[in-house]
């Protein structure tokens, strides 16, 4: 279509010459402003990316086991690949702040830096793909990244070109020292730059959590990026985790219809396995980012986990439930007496099954006895449905809109379940 307006206004009539001037500026807009082709995320994209975990950590000489290097990312790759998260779906071993030298070279050029990444990001990602997976890189729309390395916000085309060239899958860019106004512009060009290359590569943007997380276009924000982030980071702590939560859940008007096959909400990394998280916060985190169809992205020490901690992200009906493709992000139902209930519809739109999230809020020291009947959390087939727990495993049989549901929940803690239609 654009070629096609380029030729018929090469040499209009002098009548139609305003008209189709104007008509041509239009058009030529709408073929700057193409919309994201790359086919992928079709599902919430899994992998594990080094941030929340191992930060900045530049020491390779004091702390070489955990410094960002290019040893760190190929032993990562090597569990994922070889410790079966490959088999669930994790996929991309993604790079955040701290991989460059702090300067370009003559061309202009980023490169990685020459004693923690010796043989290039190239070779990483040969190195990556070699196993069956895929390398995710970072960069920064700004002048500077987040960590004071050189940022992109004058060299969009030629990053682009650049990681493409080294094989890479996944971008995330970050938004630090950059004007909020100039990103509605910026991820967009970026976007249309790495589709330019040919080289499929996944697009996760910052630009609504600069702009402040809901006072943004999320239908603009679909047509360029694959995942976007709107809220702020997410820290070591049950805190930091249920922050996000609540802010989904009060946003969720707005967010939960800007998510979909393609492009989806990221309220960032799964930190079960770290530090801080209990066994029963653990469960919750993972249970609720499957609810919210949230990319999963582990930051965590994949040589050191726990059996129990691996246990809860490798848990293959939660993984399930995250990837079902028909990606209809949860909603909050139901918020009263310090107990959260969060439905998604998966499986069928017009005859759906059910995912819901019992999230128990309360600090008491025992479990919660909670119960309800189906109909309060908008199920519609009279019928009724068979329920089972996600977790543990446990049937709890038929339920119609008149028999009552009663659970346990820990402090803290979650029950999920799978309700489907039965007779």
């Amino acid at each position: 279509l654009c070629c096609v307006v380029r030729q018929i206004s090469a040499q209009p009539p002098d009548m139609w010459k305003a008209v189709v001037t104007a008509a041509v500026a239009f058009t030529l807009l709408l073929c700057r402003s193409n919309t994201l082709d790359n086919g992928l995320a079709r599902t919430p994209p899994m992998g594990w990316l080094a941030w929340e975990r191992f930060r900045c950590n530049v020491d390779c000489v004091d702390d070489p086991y955990n410094c960002i290097s290019e040893r760190l990312f190929m032993q990562m790759a090597d569990r994922l690949a070889e410790d079966g998260w490959k088999e669930l779906g994790y996929e991309y071993i993604n790079i955040d702040d701290c991989w460059m030298s702090m300067d370009r070279d003559e061309e202009g050029k980023l490169y990685a830096n020459k004693t923690r990444f010796p043989n290039g990001i190239k070779h990483l990602a040969d190195y990556v793909h070699s196993k069956g997976l895929k390398l995710g890189i970072y960069l920064d729309f700004g002048t500077h990244t987040c960590g004071g390395y050189p940022g992109s916000i004058k060299y969009l085309q030629k990053d682009a070109e650049t990681i493409a060239d080294w094989g890479v899958d996944m971008l995330k860019m970050d938004g630090c020292y950059a004007n909020v106004s100039d990103m509605s512009w910026g991820y967009p060009d970026m976007e249309m730059y790495m589709n330019k290359t040919g080289r499929p590569i996944l697009f996760s943007c910052s630009w609504p959590a600069y702009a402040g997380g809901i006072k943004v276009n999320y239908t603009d924000i679909a047509e360029h990026c694959n995942m976007w982030r709107n809220y702020g980071d997410i820290q070591d702590s049950w805190d930091s985790v249920t922050n996000i939560i609540d802010w989904y859940g009060n946003n969720q008007k707005i967010l939960v219809p800007a998510a979909g096959p393609g492009h989806w909400n990221d309220p960032d990394m799964l930190i079960v396995g770290d530090y801080s998280l209990s066994y029963e916060e653990s469960k919750a985190q993972m249970a609720m980012w499957a609810i919210l169809a949230a990319p999963l992205f582990m930051s965590n020490d994949l040589r050191s986990i726990s059996e129990e901690a691996r246990s809860i992200l490798m848990n293959k009906d939660v993984i399930k439930i995250n990837q079902d493709s028909l990606g209809m992000p949860g909603y909050r139902m139901i918020k009263e007496h310090g107990i959260e209930v969060w439905t998604r519809i998966i499986e069928n739109k017009e005859f759906p099954s059910y995912a819901v999230a019992f999230l128990n809020r309360r600090d008491d020291g025992m479990p919660y006895k909670y119960s309800l009947t189906l109909d309060k959390l908008g199920f519609t087939y009279a019928m009724g449905y068979e329920v089972a727990e996600i977790f543990t495993g446990q049937h709890y049989g038929h339920y119609d809109f008149h028999r009552v549901l009663t659970l346990h929940i820990n402090p803290s803690g979650v029950v999920m379940i799978y309700a489907y239609p039965s007779e």
